[in-house]
């Protein structure tokens, strides 16, 4: 008997508690603050452990002043041919 008397009594208090939530309205700023907490919190992990992985990495980091000597490969950049040559050749075909 007490077993069925609990099950009453809390089924009792799910379906009021229910109908009272049906009623309950919140603002839209409200509902937009708590959308933005919770995009925050279930990425607080990707967020804030990226940020900090990348300044442990670079505190860690020495300045390489050794790049700057010139390297033994020289850079050659092709030179195109002059407009003049490109026109001309455009209207002889």
């Amino acid at each position: 008997m007490k077993v069925w008397l609990a099950c009453f009594l809390v089924l009792f208090a799910l379906a009021e508690l229910f109908n009272w939530l049906q009623e309950f309205n919140l603002p839209l700023p409200i509902y937009i603050l708590g959308g933005a907490f919770l995009a925050v919190a279930s990425n607080y992990d990707k967020i804030f452990s990226s940020y900090a992985d990348s300044n442990i990495e670079a505190s860690l980091e020495q300045p390489q002043l050794d790049s700057l000597t010139p390297s033994t490969n020289p850079i050659s950049f092709p030179i195109a041919s002059p407009v003049e040559d490109a026109q001309t050749s455009q209207t002889d075909d």
